[in-house]
């Protein structure tokens, strides 16, 4: 017979605080948070852009074919479900799961209310540009132009939709929904075009803000590379031996370079080392004559 353990088996029965599964701490659960969330970005990305194109087909081409309908409301409903399946799979993932809902209304409010499918084109719009960041890091300008051409279409197709057909709009196809977006969304505002419905409304708020957002992004982008270009041109990094620092030895208009400033200064040395060689020899001079 096998003796028990020496504490006993009560103390053979509990584990200690080691034991715990490594699955049931924090860091592990995010840790498969983040894997399934680099595992379906790209696969995410283009069942969104297939949302977005059966979403935009019915919109442009209100007189199509009822099988054209139908396969757009089918593709609409699939992406709708997938995007179900993946929020359900996240949530279940996070290590805190009613945390991960508290901080996605969006996209729990479009899971629960089928008839906010729409707003899935906001989740579009973030998708993409969270993909696109990668490759565009370091070029914020790129970034914000492709992103501000997503919100453009996803608001011109939004608005679109929310304003045909009702009384007295002046939104009635998707060439006055391009144009509105872009004169929203530049901050133009010619008053031409403007929506009528609430729906509408919010989608011309949400244009206003991302136009003050790009042009918030343009100005610090356009003053980072400023402040960029001065610095590089003050470095002795960028100067290869020549005065003025870079590849022509020519300093800009009404700047100093560090390698102007090192020569002046090695002029004023060699200045002084020459009137303390006169000096000297001046009094040599006078001590001879003596």
């Amino acid at each position: 017979m096998t003796p028990a353990p020496p504490g006993g088996p009560e103390d053979a029965a509990e584990p200690g605080p080691r034991e715990r599964p490594p699955s049931s701490h924090p860091d592990a659960g995010h840790a498969r948070l983040r894997r399934w969330q680099a595992a379906t970005e790209w696969p995410l990305t283009v069942i969104s852009l297939l949302f977005l194109v059966a979403y935009a087909i019915p919109i442009a081409r209100p007189d199509a074919s009822p099988d054209v309908q139908a396969v757009c409301s089918f593709v609409l409903a699939v992406t709708w479900l997938l995007f179900v399946v993946d929020y359900v799979v996240r949530a279940r993932l996070a290590p805190r799961p009613w945390r991960y809902v508290r901080r996605h209304p969006l996209e729990l409010a479009v899971v629960v209310l089928p008839v906010l499918r729409p707003l899935l084109l906001v989740s579009v719009v973030v998708r993409l540009n969270r993909v696109n960041a990668v490759r565009l890091r370091g070029r914020v300008v790129r970034f914000a132009a492709a992103g501000t051409a997503l919100l453009v279409v996803v608001g011109a197709l939004t608005v679109t939709q929310a304003e045909r057909g009702a009384p007295g709009a002046s939104i009635v196809n998707l060439g006055d929904g391009f144009w509105w977006a872009m004169v929203t969304i530049t901050t133009v505002g010619y008053g031409d075009l403007a929506p009528v419905t609430p729906a509408g409304r919010v989608v011309a708020v949400c244009l206003m803000l991302g136009g003050i957002a790009l042009l918030g992004v343009v100005t610090a982008t356009l003053s980072s590379w400023l402040v960029e270009r001065v610095t590089d041109t003050s470095s002795p990094d960028d100067r290869p031996g020549a005065v003025g620092g870079g590849a022509t030895g020519e300093a800009p208009v009404g700047m100093v370079s560090q390698a102007q400033v090192a020569l002046l200064v090695a002029e004023v040395q060699e200045l002084r080392a020459q009137l303390v060689a006169d000096r000297q020899r001046a009094q040599g001079e006078s001590g001879s004559a003596r």
